[in-house]
This record gives C-alpha cells, sequence and structure tokens, in this order.
C-alpha cells in the first residue's frame, strides 16, 4: 500500500509538473525561438487560411447523419487540412521534457499520463452528463457513429484527427502567436480557437470537451515546447473516448 500511495503521488506531481511548469531555457531548445518577421507573417497567413477551411469542413463532417458513407471520408479529408497547414507554416518542435534526474529526454511518459489521466476525467464527467439530457444526447449523437460504420475506420479517422488537431492547434498556431514576454497567451488563445472551431460541429458535448482539452494540450505544449507531447494526450483521450465513453454514459443514464 505505501509503495502505490507512493506511485500515486509521484505520477501526480509529474501531471501537474508536465501542466504548470514553465521551461527555464525559453530560446529555441525550448521551441520558443522568435524567427524572423517574414516567417512569422507567412506562418500567420497560412494559419488563417487553414482555419477556414478547417473549421467549414468540420462543420461539415460532424453533423453528418449516422450512417452517412461520407463521414469517415471527411474526417480523413480534415486531417489532411490540418497536417498540410501545420507543414506549411513552418517548422514545428517536438519539444523536451527535463526528468528529476536533470537528463533532457522527448516528453513521452508524461504525455502518456495526461492522457490517462484525461480519459479518468471525462469517464467520471459521463456519469454527470448522463444526468443531463441535452448532453447525453449530444455525446450520444458523436459516437453513434461507431454502431453504422466500420469500427477500424471510426477509430483510425479519431486518432489521425488527434494527431493532426495537435500539430495544427498546439504546433502552427501556438507557434504563431506565442510571445516571450507572455508565456500563457498562447495557451489561451490556441484553447479559445480551437474550442470556436469546434462549434462547428453544433454539438455541445464536443465544444465542452475542447475547451478542456485544448487547456490540457496547451498546457502541456507551454510545459514542454513542442508538440509530442499534446499528440500523445490527445491520441490516448480519443482512444479512451472510442472505446469507454459510450458504455460510461449508457451505464450511468
Amino acid at each position: 500500500m505505501p509503495t502505490q500511495q507512493t506511485g500515486r503521488r509521484s505520477a501526480t506531481a509529474l501531471v501537474g509538473r508536465a501542466l504548470l511548469q514553465v521551461p527555464d531555457d525559453p530560446g529555441p531548445a525550448a521551441g520558443r525561438a522568435p524567427g524572423p518577421a517574414g516567417a512569422r507573417r507567412r506562418r500567420r497567413v497560412v494559419v488563417a487560411g487553414t482555419l477556414l477551411v478547417g473549421t467549414a469542413l468540420l462543420g461539415w463532417s460532424l453533423t453528418r447523419p449516422p450512417g452517412d458513407p461520407w463521414f469517415v471520408a471527411s474526417t480523413f479529408a480534415l486531417a489532411a487540412v490540418w497536417v498540410v497547414g501545420a507543414l506549411l507554416s513552418g517548422p514545428l518542435p517536438l519539444g523536451r521534457w527535463v526528468t528529476g534526474s536533470g537528463r533532457v529526454v522527448p516528453p513521452v511518459l508524461p504525455g502518456l499520463l495526461i492522457g490517462t489521466s484525461a480519459v479518468a476525467l471525462f469517464c467520471a464527467g459521463g456519469f454527470l452528463v448522463s444526468q443531463v439530457d441535452v448532453l447525453q444526447a449530444a455525446v450520444l449523437a458523436v459516437l453513434s457513429h461507431l454502431r453504422w460504420s466500420v469500427l477500424g475506420l471510426v477509430v483510425a479517422a479519431a486518432l489521425v484527427n488527434a494527431v493532426a488537431e495537435e500539430l495544427f492547434f498546439r504546433g502552427a498556431l501556438h507557434d504563431a502567436v506565442d510571445e516571450l514576454r507572455h508565456p500563457w497567451r498562447a495557451v489561451l488563445v490556441t484553447t479559445a480557437v480551437y474550442t470556436v472551431v469546434t462549434a462547428a460541429s453544433l454539438n455541445g458535448a464536443l465544444v465542452l470537451a475542447a475547451a478542456v482539452l485544448g487547456t490540457l494540450c496547451g498546457l502541456h505544449r507551454r510545459a514542454t515546447g513542442g508538440v509530442l507531447g499534446p499528440v500523445l494526450v490527445h491520441v490516448v483521450w480519443s482512444t479512451g473516448m472510442v472505446v469507454l465513453l459510450r458504455p460510461v454514459v449508457l451505464a450511468a443514464g
């Protein structure tokens, strides 16, 4: 028991540090080099154009009725929009993580732990959502695509979009608005934009999820200086939602 409690405390402390710490080095190694003014303007133009196309396609995709053959195809197309926009905007740093012993490593473990914590948080929230008819209906409307489409394709589309969204929102968009003098600005802006874009789905549950997930991924991007950690958070969260959320909501309801 003491060992388990110590392990849980260590994991909790690591998650807290992975969300709230500010990198000691704000320069290129932390993924926060300001870059030439021309490159920054170009990034912002690419980001703005990608947002317009992506928002329109997201709204069309997530308002498809269950069983619509275009749903899966449109979600893959949406992922392509985010990825192309992210890559055209400029370099995307992977980020780094400094362990307790001082070693610099890729932020794999903190990303996985935050993602797992997010799954637990949303599953717990699923019990609360099931008590609110409007939110329960919104959740089940999204998950109903699992009943009418090939499960493997839906899961693949969800995971591909998880990676694509992080490359764009916590990669390209984050770097387009980040400023060394205001370390929290990029977190606030990327979360707000991500939430507003998700509102195109006309689904209240997705908008609420975007606000929470966007905050977690934005904080982790700021703490690690790159996109690898947020990508892992989103991939773990998406997997958990596809596998666990529907049974939780139905059982609680």
